[in-house]
């Protein structure tokens, strides 16, 4: 990836990032890249909070604590686009 395309992405990355805390005021934001045979970059935030199930351990790609339906989804979704 080119050094000024990488640097938008991360740029955005951590918009996000931002957002996140400015909407859950989360203790941390955890950062995840992954993709060993794909060939496309990006990111998993995750919001850490102290008292939560996964503090201070890496987070669970699907930790089959919390399924949400359509409609919570987007109203997760809007909070978070209210804070970008």
């Amino acid at each position: 990836m080119p050094d000024e395309e990488r640097a938008a992405f991360l740029d955005d990355v951590n918009h996000v990032a931002k957002a996140l805390h400015e909407a859950f005021h989360p203790d941390k934001i955890n950062y995840g890249a992954y993709g060993d045979d794909g060939h496309h970059l990006h990111f998993h935030l995750c919001p850490k909070y102290r008292d939560g199930f996964e503090w201070k351990t890496v987070f669970a790609m699907n930790p089959d604590r919390v399924h949400l339906d359509a409609s919570q989804y987007r109203e997760l979704a809007q909070t978070i686009i209210q804070h970008l």
